[in-house]
């Protein structure tokens, strides 16, 4: 059966139409965690490239304060954990930036934030807001907890209050 020119350019638009919207639709199946980065872009209404960078900033953060141990416990428990680290922007320096000033006075009033203020400065160089912090601590927490155990999930969320 041979196709008119006219027919082959139907079936070729109607093709394009129904595959290019969908390439172009941001995934997490490329990123360390499809399931932990695809929750956390929806509860952020970001990127998946941006949730993994988040997830990433807050476990280096979780890292640098749990003890080895307890590190093993909580890292053990998200597979592509090496890569959502990777995922993290560099380290902000010491001095605050004005994108995190408010919340290192909530931190210092709370005495509880600590570092979440250095994880505020790692969301705004990802283009995201700095108190999306408190956002995106649940989800991270709920995925560790379903994943790890309840003991493992409050691991982190004691570092992470």
């Amino acid at each position: 059966m041979k196709l008119s020119p006219l027919a082959m350019g139907v079936i070729v638009a109607f093709a394009l139409l129904t595959v290019v919207p969908h390439a172009q639709a941001p995934s997490a199946a490329g990123t360390a965690n499809p399931e932990l980065v695809g929750a956390l872009a929806k509860e952020l209404g970001s990127t998946p490239k941006q949730a993994e960078g988040a997830a990433g900033s807050l476990f280096s953060l979780a890292k640098g304060k749990l003890s080895p141990t307890d590190w093993t416990k909580v890292a053990s428990s998200v597979s592509g954990m090496s890569g959502l680290l990777k995922a993290a922007p560099a380290a902000a320096a010491a001095t605050g930036t004005s994108g995190t000033a408010g919340l290192e006075a909530l931190a210092g009033a709370a005495g509880g934030m600590g570092g979440l203020a250095s994880a505020a400065s790692a969301f705004s160089k990802l283009g995201l807001k700095p108190e999306m912090v408190m956002k995106a601590v649940p989800v991270l927490v709920q995925f560790v907890t379903k994943s790890g155990g309840a003991d493992v999930g409050q691991l982190l969320a004691s570092v992470l209050k």
